[in-house]
């Protein structure tokens, strides 16, 4: 499959957005004002139905302007702020969704954000908490990774040098268990049950129906949304797209083979991920950055039918003020 555009993003990513009633305001999230100003910014002839951009991509025809809106995570306040401008403005969307969320087991990373963001003053307040908890030696470490540091808020610059940190400690210098352990420690000693997080959060079964009956377009994103996918053997990723794949297909009851796209989790993958993602029958992938990775083999922006570049709505944002 040729592609001839290679230095322009064609995907914008949505995460979060708030109403200040049930979503309330945190990092990087806007609101139905901030939507709207966001697609006009952009200009509405220049966004495609999720359906038109999969056959003009796959025919090589799409314009360097065109673009399509890409949503991540089943995150509920996309349902509840940004799906009614969709159908109002007749913006038919890709959503991409992980689904452990639908077994009754997500991910901790949202319920952790909903967290940090609803319980503390703000995010710094929660950062001198979780390294309080965790209560360790991090200067040698930080030193160690000063460069990455630096290269991460060139490549991220809506993050602080303190989210970068974090987000470091995290994946890093924590395994996943270490983390969780840290995270529930805070918040039992908040006197909370994080399970009673879920259905502020996160997408149902029937939320999913809806869209696709709707007309957008569901498709994959792991089914444990792990941060850092690349690092699992062949085997642990074909089993994390299998599932979501499976699920998926149950949930809406679609065959396996109608379901083409896919986007990647924290932008991690590497070969192994393509090569599954193909074998699968999957034909359309976003990434999540506008930088060349020459680790991951890349050349150009829009490397490869399974790495088109999207711009995170935070710059957009940035860019419109």
């Amino acid at each position: 499959m040729s592609y001839k555009n290679n230095n322009f993003f064609h995907g914008i990513m949505f995460h979060h957005f708030h109403d200040n009633k049930i979503h309330l305001k945190s990092q990087g999230s806007i609101d139905k004002d901030d939507f709207y100003k966001m697609i006009n910014f952009i200009g509405r002839n220049n966004i495609l139905d999720a359906n038109e951009f999969y056959e003009k991509f796959k025919n090589s025809k799409l314009k360097n302007n065109e673009v399509c809106l890409t949503f991540d995570d089943a995150i509920k306040c996309q349902i509840d702020i940004a799906l009614p401008i969709l159908e109002e403005l007749k913006i038919k969307s890709f959503f991409f969704v992980y689904t452990s969320i639908f077994h009754g087991n997500p991910d901790n990373l949202e319920v952790f954000r909903f967290f940090r963001t609803n319980y503390f003053n703000n995010v710094n307040e929660f950062y001198v908490n979780f390294y309080k908890v965790l209560d360790k030696d991090l200067n040698s470490f930080f030193r160690k990774h000063n460069d990455r540091i630096n290269e991460t808020k060139i490549k991220f610059p809506f993050y602080t040098i303190e989210d970068i940190k974090f987000r470091l400690v995290r994946d890093k210098f924590l395994t996943k268990n270490e983390y969780e352990e840290n995270m529930f420690q805070m918040i039992k000693e908040k006197k909370l049950n994080h399970k009673d997080f879920y259905k502020k959060l996160f997408f149902q079964k029937n939320d999913l129906q809806t869209l696709n009956n709707l007309g957008h377009t569901i498709g994959l994103h792991s089914h444990n949304h792990p941060t850092l996918l690349e690092k699992l053997s062949y085997d642990e990723q074909k089993s994390e797209y299998e599932k979501c794949l499976s699920f998926i297909s149950n949930i809406l009851n679609k065959p396996k083979k109608e379901i083409k796209c896919m986007s990647h989790p924290c932008g991690s993958y590497n070969e192994n991920t393509l090569e599954i993602l193909k074998k699968l029958g999957i034909e359309l992938g976003f990434k999540q950055l506008m930088s060349i990775e020459p680790e991951k083999g890349m050349k150009k922006i829009n490397n490869s039918f399974l790495e088109i570049a999207r711009e995170d709505q935070s710059n957009i944002y940035k860019r419109m003020n």
